[in-house]
């Protein structure tokens, strides 16, 4: 089992100044804090420019971090307060084989069993995961996840948000954090918080059994010694 998602834009947002930064910056406001990121257009182009139509159209307002496994992830940007997903665009082809490693305090685009199925979901690394790296294009698992930015400040809400409690809720069986975590808006630095979207964007919403990142290993039972 792997990450998340679908998406890409029809129509490309008007360039401003953000875009023309070497690396733009996005504040997330969730309801444990602060979180900003900076983003590698130079090494994943399409994946941040997919990302910043999403935050442009408000669409992460309201939505949730639903699921944080200590060690691992935490993972969001497509379900609601009631745990249902919104529509998306459609999907955005794979860069997972940037060169970039999903090290701790990365942000990855989140994707189902195709690596071409990243949408409007994003996971930050909370350790140093280089099993999701791209590794050859075999399959969807050797296939990795892309690294599109890091957290530059705030990775102790990232790091709080993962020390939650966490229960099955909605359509998950497990690892949502108790209490919800709430993205309340999203904006590039520099840029106004956009308005959240009242209406579907374009593709149909991803299924609640997406395809989502693999557990941590676990380690061999041992066994007792004969004699």
């Amino acid at each position: 089992m792997l990450p998340l998602g679908l998406a890409a834009q029809t129509a490309k947002p008007a360039a401003t100044a953000a875009d023309t930064q070497p690396h733009p910056q996005v504040a997330i406001h969730t309801s444990q804090g602060d979180i900003t990121l900076e983003l590698y257009p130079d090494k994943a182009p399409k994946s941040v420019a997919n990302f910043l139509q999403y935050v442009r159209d408000g669409f992460y307002s309201g939505t949730v971090l639903h699921r944080a496994i200590p060690g691992y992830l935490v993972q969001g940007g497509l379900y609601t307060r009631e745990l249902q997903p919104k529509r998306t665009h459609s999907a955005i082809p794979s860069e997972a084989d940037n060169g970039l490693s999903n090290l701790r305090g990365t942000v990855a685009v989140a994707r189902g069993a195709d690596p071409n199925s990243g949408t409007a979901q994003f996971f930050f690394n909370l350790v140093d995961n280089r099993r999701l790296d791209y590794a050859g294009n075999q399959s969807g698992l050797t296939w990795g996840y892309a690294v599109f930015g890091k957290v530059i400040k705030g990775m102790d809400v990232v790091d709080k948000i993962a020390a939650l409690p966490t229960r099955g809720q909605g359509p998950f069986a497990s690892d949502v954090p108790n209490p919800l975590v709430v993205i309340n808006s999203a904006n590039v630095v520099g840029e106004e918080a956009a308005a959240p979207v009242a209406t579907p964007v374009t593709a149909p919403a991803a299924p609640a059994s997406t395809p989502t990142p693999p557990p941590p290993a676990k380690k061999p039972a041992k066994t007792k010694s004969k004699g």
